[in-house]
């Protein structure tokens, strides 16, 4: 299903911002993402991208090499390319599809500093459905009450930046997007806050499924108290959100501590 990207020739930039802490911190936050979506199962294969901008640049993104699954993803191997697809600095190359789908995304939608892209089974599932796929009927949905959109023109793999820039725009000012028949993509201002939203959208979607298999009737909260909900959540959602990635680093570093290596 995966398939390797034809890079450009090798860029012959070299820079000591690559190396900064800056980056080496954002290496290691990204690939605590990696791992814990492995651990819960929010991965596919070889298949899935994370992506995130480079801290400082407008031109450079962290992405993961083809070939790997999320589960061997550590703070080394993940990719530095540049919106062109030439790589900067890392070994290999990046998914053809993550290349297409992210620096499109990136170039496109600039406060799109991290961008997760999965075929989770919860919230993918609901993807697969006719009609919006969240019923505001959970608190943990509400969420993200007002920031999905959903992209109902499945038009194949991402394989040139035509259908990049067509993801792209079908996102406008959402954090969420739903794309019919294949998965979700969520951006974010960091990585904390994209792990963030990804792992509760899984969870509300998943809790979703659970109650419409009972064959009963859903019960929708009522939109204004559902958009009171969402903006009490939202008021603390970024502190909240670096809490949690610290959590994750915690739990890896007792685990599995050469994610961040």
């Amino acid at each position: 299903m995966a398939h390797a990207f034809e890079a450009p020739a090798p860029a012959l930039l070299r820079n000591s911002e690559l190396d900064s802490a800056a980056v080496r911190q954002a290496r290691i936050d990204l690939a605590a993402c990696f791992r814990m979506a492995a651990k819960l199962g929010m991965h596919e294969g070889i298949c899935n991208h994370f992506s995130a901008m480079v801290p400082g640049r407008d031109d450079l993104m962290l992405v993961n090499p083809y070939g790997y699954a999320f589960a061997e993803m550590t703070a080394s191997r993940l990719l530095i390319t540049d919106l062109e697809g030439r790589v900067v600095a890392g070994q290999g190359v990046p998914e053809a599809t993550a290349f297409y789908i992210h620096a499109r995304l990136h170039l496109n939608n600039p406060r799109a500093k991290a961008a997760f892209h999965t075929h989770m089974p919860y919230a993918t599932s609901l993807a697969m459905l006719e009609g919006p796929p969240l019923v505001w009927a959970g608190q943990t949905a509400l969420k993200f009450y007002g920031r999905t959109v959903v992209d109902e023109n499945y038009n194949g793999l991402a394989l040139d930046n035509a259908e990049g820039d067509r993801i792209a725009a079908s996102m406008g000012d959402a954090d969420i997007v739903f794309m019919k028949n294949h998965g979700v993509m969520v951006v974010g201002p960091s990585v904390a806050e994209a792990w963030d939203d990804l792992y509760y959208l899984e969870r509300a979607a998943q809790a979703q499924c659970l109650a419409m298999s009972t064959g009963r009737q859903l019960k929708p909260v009522p939109a204004e108290l559902a958009r009171k909900t969402y903006e009490q959540m939202r008021e603390g959602d970024r502190e909240s959100a670096a809490l949690h990635l610290e959590s994750i680093k915690r739990q890896l570093m007792a685990e599995a501590p050469e994610f961040a290596e």
